[in-house]
């Protein structure tokens, strides 16, 4: 891990519309710009959807967009029923040990994203454990205490714990971004990809289409470079 004095301008960010339920809410996000679509197996969480379900989600995607299937602490048949799904990349957003990333991805032959939580600067350790193991990284602010999932919580962290910090693997950001405060997060910490759900909703797993194009435009906008 190393840290530069500041953070690298990036000509294209990368947006992750997460928690999608509805087909209409698929396309959309895509012709706005979205570079990866994320859909919830995890079933506290009210954007949860089934196998059935995801399946026609993920072929209602365009070609180029990468499908994430979302899970937290999966069993051996959540992950064997992932990858019979059109799925592009996994990501892991639970207490899932670096040994338990490397099985599933040695598995299922597909590439994993680990999420990882932040809250304050003795959390960035965990993010060595993860960098072997894990093709890409999501770096995502800690659910308060009593929440009942790891992530969709619309809290943010501090972004200037990682400021200008750099590791091995590609990340993302997440955690509390909105169209309002998207091009700040970018600026301070450098991210070139980033993570939002909640926040460009009219209702859990509902997207709202002028709250995601205004995310993404946002994000891609000259002041977030």
């Amino acid at each position: 891990m190393s840290a530069d004095s500041t953070p690298n301008a990036h000509p294209t960010i990368r947006v992750k519309i997460c928690g999608l339920t509805r087909v209409e809410d698929v396309r959309h996000a895509a012709a706005a710009g979205a570079s990866y679509l994320g859909y919830v197996f995890f079933p506290p969480s009210p954007r949860a959807i089934g196998v059935d379900a995801a399946q026609r989600l993920m072929e209602a995607a365009p070609d180029g967009v990468i499908k994430t299937a979302l899970t937290v602490d999966p069993d051996d048949a959540l992950v064997e029923a992932l990858r019979d799904l059109p799925t592009d990349l996994l990501q892991l957003h639970g207490r899932e040990t670096p040994e338990r990333v490397a099985e599933i991805r040695r598995c299922t032959g597909l590439p994993v994203m680990k999420a990882i939580g932040i809250r304050d600067a003795s959390d960035l350790t965990e993010i060595a454990r993860y960098e072997a193991v894990a093709d890409k990284l999501l770096i995502d602010a800690k659910p308060p205490k009593g929440a009942t999932r790891p992530g969709g919580n619309a809290i943010s962290f501090d972004w200037r714990l990682i400021a200008g910090r750099r590791w091995q693997r590609p990340w993302l950001l997440a955690g509390g971004l909105t169209p309002e405060n998207v091009a700040e997060a970018i600026r301070l910490t450098g991210a070139d990809a980033v993570d939002v759900s909640s926040s460009v909703e009219s209702a859990p797993g509902v997207k709202d289409p002028s709250r995601t194009a205004a995310f993404i435009t946002a994000a891609q906008s000259r002041q977030a470079a």
